[in-house]
């Protein structure tokens, strides 16, 4: 049976990137709960290039498990750019990885403290800066959810280059 995530997302190509680039990745998984890692390894061969992953679904562990500051947590929320960013390089951190990615947002059904269901904040923390996007995606849980998942994937990809 093909494993439905990575039909879904192209994962194998992510991988093969950082395959080629000898590059390794982490997450710090808010709205997505391990969904992406999960996803990068169902991937023959993502052993090489996935180090691990953070499940911060819970505000504080944001802060404790990834190290995103309380300060900010307090201030900008859970579901901010800022949240993702710094996700994004604690996972990279704490992981010991090239790259890291964070993602923060609200899957629904109900908005989250002002923001609309389907807002999604995605880091990715590199060997060079870390950049965060903000993403308007539609539809159910699982479709926001998965819209994040391979947003994280293609822009890592595209990130990665040599392709």
């Amino acid at each position: 049976m093909t494993d439905p995530l990575t039909a879904a997302v192209p994962a194998a190509d992510l991988v093969q990137r950082l395959l080629s680039a000898r590059a390794t990745v982490a997450t710090a998984e808010s709205l997505t709960a391990g969904l992406l890692s999960a996803t990068i390894a169902g991937v023959p061969g993502a052993s090489a290039v996935l180090r691990g992953g953070l499940i911060v679904y819970a505000t504080d562990l944001k802060h404790t498990l990834a190290g995103v500051d309380e300060h900010l947590l307090a201030t900008e929320g859970p579901v901010a750019a800022g949240t993702a960013e710094q996700l994004a390089a604690g996972a990279r951190r704490v992981c010991g990885a090239d790259w890291g990615i964070g993602l923060t947002g609200v899957a629904g059904p109900d908005s989250q403290d002002g923001h609309a269901v389907g807002t999604v904040f995605l880091g990715m923390s590199g060997p060079e800066s870390t950049e965060v996007l903000r993403l308007k995606l539609a539809g159910d849980r699982w479709t926001i959810r998965l819209g994040a998942v391979h947003a994280a994937v293609t822009e890592l990809a595209r990130g990665l280059g040599g392709g």
